[in-house]
């Protein structure tokens, strides 16, 4: 039989995981808001499913397994807020169901370090509501839910060369600060692995091991791509977007031990470093968006 996944707001990280899915014989259905995104979506295999605007509750009863990627609204969790009779109607029959969240759940710590059993104090809004879909989510009884909380994404398409070729490239600088971070591909590779061997109520970090300064990584860019030094520029006095500005609220390291041991996952991009040769190597031609 056909496993079924069905991946709700299929962006970024579920785009890295469904060819290796369609590959291995599994049927993908990715939400999407517009048709235009539907048309792409398609073209790579994957069926698509213009939601909200369609009715998702058939796909829900065909799927074996559910990805959950669109973040919280100003009603909570969009999925839940929807369909969440659907969902629990079919919680027993499920074989998995993945819910991408973040490491911005942990809130600060100072540039410490932080793991699964860290107690949950996000500092920002957006953390906060992500703490809230999590809970949402685990109070469905029998659904057997994976949480995965995501460093800071980059890819093809999400790396800072652009900024560094045309010159924009700043390297803010906040004493103390530090990020994590995680390639796309090593995020497929671990919900590929959770897929593969289910453990209902498992939460999972997701990350590199190689925390670091956000201006080392644009430091190294430039590196790679023979571009002098980007300007140092002091967080306190930074021209920033309020949500750029955000990011720089929290910093901390995330242990990433579980995913190694219960998964038996190798990073293929343990640093930042191999995460932007590899990058460079393969480089999109699509425009770089920044780095978390």
């Amino acid at each position: 039989m056909t496993r079924t996944l069905l991946s709700f707001g299929h962006g970024f990280s579920a785009r890295a995981l469904a060819p290796r899915l369609l590959d291995a014989g599994w049927r993908v259905i990715g939400t999407t808001r517009s048709a235009e995104k539907a048309e792409t979506i398609a073209r790579t295999g994957v069926e698509p499913l213009i939601w909200p605007g369609s009715d998702p509750s058939a796909a829900i009863g065909q799927a074996q397994a559910l990805l959950i990627s669109a973040g919280p609204g100003p009603d909570g969790d969009p999925v839940l807020a929807e369909l969440e009779a659907d969902i629990r109607a079919a919680a027993q029959r499920l074989a998995w169901v993945g819910y991408l969240s973040t490491t911005g759940v942990y809130g600060d710590h100072d540039g410490g370090w932080v793991d699964e059993a860290t107690p949950l104090a996000p500092s920002t809004k957006r953390g906060q509501a992500r703490v809230a879909a999590e809970t949402a989510w685990q109070t469905i009884p029998g659904l057997p839910l994976h949480i995965f909380r995501l460093a800071g994404i980059y890819g093809p398409g999400r790396g800072p060369f652009a900024k560094v070729r045309n010159g924009t490239a700043r390297r803010i600088i906040k004493k103390g600060q530090v990020f994590s971070r995680i390639h796309v591909e090593d995020i497929a590779t671990v919900l590929e692995a959770s897929l593969a061997q289910p453990n209902p109520g498992a939460v999972y970090n997701l990350c590199d091991d190689d925390p670091a300064p956000p201006q080392d990584v644009i430091a190294y860019a430039a590196e790679l791509l023979g571009q002098p030094l980007p300007p140092a520029v002091d967080f306190e006095t930074a021209e920033m977007t309020p949500m750029a500005r955000s990011f720089y609220a929290e910093s901390k390291k995330v242990r990433n031990d579980r995913i190694k041991e219960e998964l038996g996952i190798e990073l293929r991009y343990p640093t930042y470093r191999t995460g932007l040769e590899a990058l460079l190597r393969d480089e999109d031609p699509s425009p770089d968006i920044p780095a978390l």
